[in-house]
């Protein structure tokens, strides 16, 4: 499994926060369509999710997250797959759907952490960071990377939130 220290935050404009990034950025940006699926879990801190690209191109996502809106550590695995509509249905069928969600990212590459910046439908406008850590490392290094991006991108605590899309949507 691998690590990484992930925030989510509501942002007035993609447009805005894509200037600065853009001039932080080893790479991007790289403009992805998502329809993420979220199957039932038992424990509320696990995710799994069926993240589709194309009729020929998904990723299934184990991910374990605290629901929190500071800085916070996530557990992940990644299983790529061919063919995300029959195991769409077989995720359904076993444990039932908890939601969909469809965005437009825009991925942009600094240093070790993944900047996305994220047009989801039915939410709005948000920034993800996801600081990707070594074997080993503390989380605390990648908290501390995390909030010196934020400060660099103008993000304000105030604007982080707690949860998944999913979670918002179910909650809007």
């Amino acid at each position: 499994m691998a690590r990484n220290i992930e925030i989510k935050a509501r942002i007035d404009s993609v447009e805005r926060v894509a200037l600065i990034a853009a001039k932080l950025a080893d790479s991007g940006p790289i403009e992805i369509a998502q329809d993420d699926t979220f199957f039932r879990c038992d424990n509320n801190a696990d995710r799994l999710k069926l993240r589709t690209f194309a009729p020929d191109r998904a990723e299934l996502i184990f991910y374990r997250r605290a629901n929190s809106s500071s800085p916070k550590e996530s557990f992940y695995l990644i299983s790529p797959t061919t063919t995300p509509d029959a195991l769409r249905e077989s995720l359904t069928l076993a444990w039932g759907q908890a939601g969909r969600v469809r965005k437009q990212r825009r991925l942009f590459i600094v240093g070790r952490t993944r900047v996305h910046l994220d047009r989801v439908e039915g939410l709005g406008e948000f920034l993800e960071l996801e600081v990707v850590l070594e074997d080993g490392e503390p989380a605390e290094v990648g908290t501390a990377e995390a909030h010196a991006l934020m400060a660099q991108l103008g993000i304000a605590s105030e604007q982080l939130v707690q949860g998944a899309y999913v979670d918002l949507l179910q909650a809007a």
